[in-house]
């Protein structure tokens, strides 16, 4: 018998703003695209550990369409946020859930990208998304919970 597997990687991202006193002015689920050098980073940590695990996001005001050769945001907004939680789920624990949180005057702005990266600055991109405008005001929150998946077909 002949078996065949393929594996996919795939993410995507649940974007929450809130306003100052904790109301939702807006949430959207969006897909996003795992880069080269995101790839290049799942392998190297299956071959030694010396890759760091992801452990920021960041927001940015780019427009130009997410490419596989990305390695950084189009225009990071601020600075890059510490994941609040990073968790596997699933029945085989095939998915990573991130968790960040941008408070009150972090990523203000017109936002219209974000990515995940293993350092508070430089660093390895795993994936980036581009998305119509979520105006982020000086005091709203914006919660991104991003879901990475590594599944068998």
């Amino acid at each position: 018998m002949n078996t065949k597997e393929n594996l996919a990687l795939s993410g995507k991202l649940k974007l929450v703003l809130t306003d100052s006193k904790g109301n939702i002015k807006e949430e959207r689920n969006i897909k996003n695209l795992i880069v080269n050098t995101g790839i290049g980073h799942i392998t190297s940590r299956m071959t030694a550990a010396s890759a760091g695990v992801m452990s920021h996001m960041a927001l940015g005001s780019g427009s130009s369409a997410a490419a596989a050769g990305d390695t950084a945001l189009g225009s990071q907004l601020g600075s890059r946020v510490a994941f609040t939680s990073a968790t596997r789920s699933g029945s085989n624990n095939e998915s990573i859930i991130y968790i960040a949180q941008f408070g009150a005057g972090v990523g203000t702005g017109a936002v219209t990208e974000a990515g995940i990266f293993n350092a508070s600055s430089s660093g390895t991109m795993l994936c980036r998304t581009v998305f119509s405008v979520v105006n982020k005001g000086s005091g709203d929150t914006l919660q991104v919970t991003w879901t990475v998946t590594l599944a068998a077909s």
